[in-house]
């Protein structure tokens, strides 16, 4: 063999295995994230040519497939479409688009998965209509109907987790729309709504439960600031701070005051578990100057904040701001405030990290993907985020969440014959903009079941007069409710 010919040779090989490498990332590394892209129109286009399978919560069918007589053989059913709207979204042929579990279980649901490989196999020989699988969710029916009729008309979104395994229990989200609009093979309609619920100015496209413009936390993150005192060392309940009704934030010129513009309780001084208990925001915008913000990031973080999640569906990262704030940016976000960005998920989680011994959970909305004999294909396991805090601060935490139930600001989630712990929150905006209300909790507190976040926009329809205790704390004693009774 001729010199030229050796290296003519060599050159070959080596692009011929650059290219048998090329190709085998992405038919194993990238199928599944190409598979799962809006953007790639052929997984779509290939959906559509089989029988897709249903999406499935406990016992009820909440997406499914049937004969459509057209180009695209089956069309998408979705009962109880607005209440289901943020958990399965929709698929439509015509939009070339899907959302929701149908985007994110796309490969599952069309039957084209890696792990449904063997079952394809089998239909082409045994002479089969090519069929997808189900893919079963973690929601809980009963649970996900009592949130969405106590959520009723309010704009906003309740989110409810199994502290223990991370499994949502209920996703719901208001106001919604009806899928079955956006799956019919019917353009002119489907483009009609489409673009009608795209210029709705209250966004009922939004998944608020995980998604859209976040909010900030308002009094919910003080379960924040707290953690991150107790972690600390340096801090207990009863550790106190002045208690003035009017506090200037530092290097500023700027007051802020409490809720209720008087001081948090009797006395000059006020411990943390009063001011936990009361709300009261001055005491936690001392502790927080005096944490830090780079103690209270990390805190934030331990519980989920910065971090992006898919449960399989995409969740807006909630954020606490990163580089160096000011002393009276990080006093702000000491209630809240500032630039700290939440969502219904997120601070569920916070909930349900205290709830879980100080261990938080990363969320998952699938149990299971079930081929149509029944077969198991694949499932999802409990996995953990990380340790938030430990299980003695834990415990401290709880009894402090108890207390804002039971002789707090949290009355409006008591249970008779349960220990609730919970916080709520209040957001503010624009100086005459209608707040942001919130609650958080988790029950029974000696044995979760349950961590609920709800937020209502809005201020409820009553602009400033709206109240967390008032409006987003029953909300959550009924999806509470609902788990208790099963």
């Amino acid at each position: 063999m001729t010199k030229e010919l050796r290296r003519l040779s060599i050159v070959m090989l080596a692009m011929f295995v650059a290219l048998f490498g090329a190709t085998s990332w992405i038919q194993v590394v990238q199928a599944g994230e190409l598979g799962e892209n809006p953007r790639n129109k052929r997984a779509l286009y290939d959906s559509f040519e089989v029988q897709r399978g249903s999406i499935i919560a406990g016992d009820t069918v909440i997406a499914s497939s049937v004969p459509s007589g057209d180009l695209y053989s089956w069309q998408r059913q979705y009962p109880d479409a607005t209440m289901w709207a943020p958990v399965t979204g929709y698929l439509n042929p015509l939009l070339q688009s899907a959302t929701g579990l149908e985007q994110a279980m796309n490969r599952e649901l069309s039957g084209t998965a890696g792990s449904q490989f063997l079952s394809r196999v089998e239909r082409v020989i045994t002479g089969q209509s090519p069929r997808g699988s189900n893919v079963l969710v973690t929601i809980d029916p009963a649970i996900q109907q009592a949130a969405f009729e106590a959520l009723g008309s309010y704009q906003g979104a309740v989110v409810a987790i199994e502290p223990s395994t991370g499994r949502i229990l209920a996703m719901v989200t208001s106001p919604s729309y009806d899928t079955n609009t956006l799956a019919a093979h019917d353009s002119d309609q489907v483009n009609a709504t489409y673009d009608e619920l795209l210029a709705d100015a209250l966004n009922p496209l939004w998944n608020r439960a995980i998604a859209g413009n976040l909010n900030p936390p308002g009094s919910t993150f003080k379960l924040v600031i707290a953690s991150a005192a107790l972690s600390s060392g340096a801090y207990t309940p009863e550790s106190t701070f002045p208690n003035p009704a009017r506090y200037t934030l530092p290097g500023t010129t700027t007051e802020i005051s409490n809720f209720d513009g008087g001081t948090c309780g009797d006395g000059d001084v006020v411990t943390i578990a009063t001011a936990l208990r009361l709300s009261c925001n001055i005491p936690m915008a001392q502790l927080a100057v005096a944490l830090g913000e780079d103690a209270i990031r990390a805190q934030a973080e331990k519980y989920g904040f910065n971090s992006t999640f898919e449960i399989p569906l995409d969740v807006t990262a909630s954020v606490y701001p990163q580089g160096q704030l000011s002393d009276d940016k990080t006093a702000l976000t000491g209630f809240g405030q500032g630039d700290v960005l939440a969502s219904p998920l997120q601070i569920a989680m916070v909930s349900a990290g205290i709830a879980n011994d100080g261990v938080v959970m990363n969320p998952r909305l699938v149990d299971s993907v079930v081929a149509p004999d029944l077969t198991v294909q694949q499932t999802f396991e409990n996995t953990q985020f990380g340790r938030a805090i430990s299980t003695e601060d834990a415990a401290t935490m709880t009894q402090l969440m108890i207390a804002n139930v039971s002789n707090g600001a949290a009355s409006g989630a008591r249970i008779d014959g349960v220990d609730v712990a919970g916080k709520t929150g209040t957001a503010e905006h624009g100086a005459d903009d209608p707040y942001t209300l919130w609650f958080t909790g988790f029950a029974p507190a000696d044995n979760p079941q349950v961590a609920v976040a709800v937020l209502i926009e809005n201020g409820g329809g009553l602009g400033q007069n709206g109240t967390s205790n008032g409006i987003a704390a029953p909300i959550a004693k009924k999806v509470i409710e609902a788990v208790l009774s099963r």
